[in-house]
């Protein structure tokens, strides 16, 4: 096998990098993908940042293993706190997600006005915010946690009145803040973005983050010569740590599509210098 040819690995604490799955395989249809979810051990959120760097580890180099050819870091709370550990692990271009989808925000607010959304860990991290002062020290950014969302988005309530009132609830105090960009800080949340977009209101972008990420991976393989050429079907391989039969069930409405066989993988402990 050419190395254009070897597979993309991506992987995330659960099942909303699928979502990323989902971008990747929109922008890059040719590539082939793995996907770890490591269902076993979701969320990775209130774990401690040394914790997740260990799991961080354990996913690079089960993805490693799988002869990936690039890694992509779909969870948010990875890329906030261990994204150096995956770059360490893995010995090949590695994407994650917060700075691509910080850059696009920043390309898109006109006011400089950036609302952030994700889980607790993530907004309380304040990743997104910083990463956006990288970029522009003028963008100011209002972030509010949105947990109800990761429920709702697994529970297929798409078009629910409940998602309408909980996105309703969480998102009025963006509305006062005069934003023009959101950022959708976690995987989860594509799933409902026409209940997001219906409560932050008109004129506001919304940034999806895997969206983002997709672009960043693109311009990775070409920059790196290693965009696959071949017209064969993609090989799209899923494995997750634990109960494989409900992350198809749910995965499905993530991905957009038939997931086919999904493996139970299982992970070799990492050395702890990490």
């Amino acid at each position: 096998m050419t190395t254009a040819a070897k597979p993309i690995g991506v992987f995330d604490s659960g099942i909303g990098g699928l979502t990323v799955v989902r971008a990747l395989s929109c922008r890059l249809p040719r590539e082939n993908l793995v996907y770890f979810g490591d269902t076993a051990r979701v969320p990775y959120g209130p774990k401690s940042p040394q914790v997740v760097r260990e799991y961080a580890a354990e996913d690079a180099d089960f993805l490693m293993a799988r002869d990936v050819k690039m890694v992509v870091v779909a969870c948010n709370t990875v890329s906030a706190v261990a994204l150096d550990v995956v770059q360490k692990r893995a010995r090949v271009p590695v994407v994650g997600v917060i700075m691509p989808g910080a850059q696009a925000a920043a390309l898109a607010t006109i006011r400089k006005r950036v609302g952030i959304i994700g889980t607790y860990a993530t907004v309380n991290s304040n990743s997104y915010t910083n990463a956006l002062r990288q970029i522009n020290p003028e963008i100011e950014t209002f972030a509010r946690p949105c947990p109800l969302f990761v429920p709702l988005a697994e529970e297929g309530w798409v078009s629910h009145p409940v998602t309408t009132m909980v996105a309703r609830e969480y998102l009025f105090p963006l509305t006062q803040q005069k934003i023009d960009t959101l950022v959708l800080g976690c995987t989860h949340y594509p799933v409902l973005r026409d209940a997001i977009a219906s409560a932050i209101g008109p004129g506001v972008t919304l940034i999806d983050s895997g969206e983002a990420a997709a672009m960043d991976v693109e311009r990775e393989l070409d920059a790196h010569g290693l965009r696959n050429t071949s017209t064969a079907r993609p090989n799209l391989q899923f494995f997750v740590s634990d109960i494989p039969a409900k992350f198809t069930e749910i995965g499905e409405r993530f991905l957009g599509q038939k997931m086919g066989r999904v493996r139970r993988a299982v992970l070799q402990q990492s050395d702890h210098s990490v």
